[in-house]
């Protein structure tokens, strides 16, 4: 798995998380740590139907507020992300 996710990750420009499951999650999560790690500087942007995400966007402050992830590393995070909030309408 982690050879087709490094093979699709080499051919995409940024990545884009839609409302779904693990799978999504462990991805999304995945490329945030390879920015993280500086394997690669691509957009990463999550795709907030409903607020869908807000609940983990909230549990990444929480986790920059305990001191697990360094405030910068929260930007990188942050900074490369687009969120956008979608109910019905735009």
């Amino acid at each position: 798995m982690h050879q087709r996710k490094a093979e699709m990750s080499r051919h995409s420009d940024c990545f884009i998380a839609l409302p779904s499951g693990y799978g999504t999650l462990e991805e999304l999560l995945e490329v945030i740590t390879w920015a993280q790690l500086g394997i690669h500087d691509k957009p990463v942007g999550l795709l907030n139907v409903d607020g869908f995400y807000n609940y983990l966007l909230t549990f990444i402050d929480k986790v920059v507020d305990d001191g697990f992830i360094k405030p910068c590393q929260r930007n990188i995070f942050k900074k490369g992300m687009l969120v956008i909030y979608v109910n019905g309408s735009f």
